[in-house]
């Protein structure tokens, strides 16, 4: 069985699937397959979530598919109405919006508090060490690394103090998210741990629950 994980970068459909996979798989009584699809950034999801959800959703293997997830990053969409200027105001309108607009109890919308790359930064060790060593205090907490200095904007400056070369966010986010262990980064990240929890109830409710009561627990 398989999550269909609509996402909006290139980073997140090489990367991120393997990584949210290994908490996953550690949880559950069979690995689970998750088959990302990659939109053209965040306005063509927005646009064409719906369409796409129903398409996986009610296709000839949807018994096979546990559920549709989209995830998308916090910090650049500009569908918010102007009411909602705080982090959590925007989760919230947002992920009622599109799941509005899908309207179908499989599907599920999730954000990154502010980007993926806040999970990168809940573990330094992760870096090179010339990375490391000048990270700010508040990479501590990275998902409250917030919208006038989003995490990626931060490991660009931080790549280009060190290397003279900005971030390569394709090449560089590959690597380390095959680096990061999912129970550190939830740790730090919230609405991580959130999307994680989710997806676990999900694939249990479809009947993937591990029966194993020494199992580790989220």
């Amino acid at each position: 069985m398989k999550f269909i994980l609509f996402v909006e970068g290139h980073t997140e459909h090489k990367a991120v699937p393997a990584f949210l996979k290994r908490w996953l798989d550690s949880r559950l009584r069979q690995p689970v397959a998750i088959k990302s699809v990659r939109f053209d950034g965040w306005a063509e999801l927005v646009d064409d979530v719906s369409k796409k959800a129903h398409f996986y959703l009610n296709g000839s293997d949807n018994a096979d598919v546990i559920a549709v997830i989209s995830l998308l990053d916090l910090y650049g969409p500009t569908i918010f109405p102007p009411h909602c200027h705080s982090a959590d105001d925007r989760l919230r309108w947002g992920k009622d919006h599109l799941e509005g607009k899908v309207n179908h109890k499989r599907f599920r919308h999730f954000f990154a508090v502010h980007e993926t790359e806040a999970w990168l930064l809940s573990d330094p060790n992760i870096f090179p060490r010339e990375i490391r060593d000048r990270m700010p205090r508040n990479s501590a907490t990275p998902e409250k690394v917030n919208f006038n200095s989003p995490p990626a904007k931060l490991l660009d400056s931080l790549y280009s103090q060190a290397n003279h070369s900005p971030y390569k966010k394709v090449v560089y986010g590959k690597q380390l998210f095959a680096k990061l262990d999912p129970d550190i980064a939830c740790q730090k990240c919230p609405a991580l741990q959130t999307l994680l929890n989710e997806m676990l109830h999900l694939a249990e409710s479809a009947g993937l629950a591990n029966q194993n009561q020494n199992n580790p627990q989220p």
